[in-house]
């Protein structure tokens, strides 16, 4: 029996059982389809069936499926990995690959705590945003601020949040620099934490009190990176210490995940002595297929103009909703690739999935967010049509 994540197994609702997908389609049966609004989970930005993604990892396939990175390596790796530096901002450089960006955290957590370990510098207090959500395995929890997810998991030690304004970033540092570790943010938009979205002003200060006090400064992106924000990442605007990217990485089609440290991260950890090395290792760490799709997902988003596309997506959304309004719901956000209908009550998003279904649009809501965040492939009608849905609810 399968077990389904974030579900009461007892009351859930059948899922919808899809047979074939293509571009922005789900199909539950051949004259059955379902516009896929969220990307699954944000992270199939191409669309499904993507005969470029498609044929990269059947190229692999041919050749081998994995080897371990123990001792090993192999060319599709190497190329990601050379990619990936040429690519990102700054001294980016340095790719710990990973299966999944909850790992992909916990990896630049441990990375962070470790580099001051190896420094011999005692501090170990994490800085994070209330409303964090960084993943569900056990250190992400920890510097995650979001009950909804974590009630059955108490312990914060360690750890201090605060929210998305100035005043408690610079009071945070000058109150705890001498405790700070790191300071981990999903940059400008906090995703599973309710869709909430800020300013490039935060980070920017976040940068200068973290360069004073010497804290390392990560990116949690693996949601916002590769344009969901509008920026292709958000570290082009901000250099963070240290990049996590996961979803989009792979366009949707493998999970994998990558931790990228600057230099000064790196040789915090490269020396003569054993005990200054990293022990982690994932078992499917650079795993061949997903390295190839990544290094085929990336091309395709510089080839084709992504952005272009992405600005476009936001052009519509803002568009569509220029007018709209409703007492039920609280505010409209938009950014890049995203919009988010806040309700006041999350009670009137009950039933929406359905309602979305029958007029061929796949959604799901979570707490009192009904959003978006489509493939950017979709076409402009094919967006009005989500957004038509989403506004129709509260018709």
């Amino acid at each position: 029996m399968i077990w389904y994540p974030y579900e009461q197994m007892k009351t859930m609702k059948p899922p919808y059982e899809i047979v074939d997908a293509a571009g922005v389609y789900l199909y539950t049966k051949e004259e059955d389809r379902m516009i896929d609004s969220i990307s699954s989970w944000w992270s199939v930005i191409h669309g499904y069936k993507h005969p470029v993604l498609t044929k990269a990892v059947k190229d692999q396939a041919d050749v081998f499926s994995h080897v371990m990175m123990g001792g090993l390596t192999h060319p599709a790796v190497r190329k990601l990995s050379d990619k990936l530096a040429s690519w990102l901002p700054g001294d980016l450089d340095y790719c710990f690959f990973s299966d999944s960006g909850s790992v992909a955290v916990e990896v630049a957590l441990k990375m962070a705590m470790q580099f001051n370990v190896n420094r011999k510098d005692p501090r170990k207090t994490v800085l994070s945003l209330t409303h964090a959500y960084h993943g569900d395995t056990f250190k992400t929890m920890e510097v995650g601020d979001d009950e909804d997810y974590h009630f059955a998991f108490e312990s914060k030690r360690g750890v201090i949040h605060i929210p998305t304004e100035i005043p408690a970033l610079e009071e945070a540092f000058e109150k705890h620099h001498r405790e700070l570790n790191c300071f981990i943010v999903e940059p400008l938009l906090q995703g599973a934490g309710g869709m909430r979205m800020y300013g490039l002003d935060f980070l920017k200060r976040a940068r200068q009190l973290c360069d004073q006090y010497d804290v390392l400064l990560i990116f949690d992106e693996v949601a916002t990176g590769f344009g969901r924000t509008g920026y292709r990442f958000v570290a082009d605007e901000v250099l963070p210490d240290i990049l996590v990217l996961g979803k989009a990485l792979t366009g949707g089609y493998i999970g994998h995940a990558v931790t990228v440290a600057g230099e000064k991260v790196y040789r915090g950890f490269y020396g003569d002595d054993p005990s200054l090395a990293l022990m982690h290792g994932p078992t499917f760490m650079g795993n061949a297929l997903a390295c190839s799709v990544a290094l085929a997902s990336i091309e395709l988003f510089e080839g084709q103009d992504y952005m272009a596309k992405i600005h476009r997506i936001t052009e519509i959304m803002r568009r569509e909703l220029a007018d709209f309004s409703s007492p039920k719901v609280k505010e409209v956000r938009i950014m890049g690739g995203c919009v988010c209908l806040e309700v006041r009550d999350r009670k009137d998003l009950l039933g929406y999935q359905e309602f979305a279904a029958k007029r061929g649009v796949f959604a799901r809501p979570f707490l009192n967010c009904l959003y978006a965040m489509p493939p950017y492939v979709i076409a402009e009608d094919e967006l009005v049509e989500v957004i038509s849905a989403m506004k129709a609810w509260f018709e």
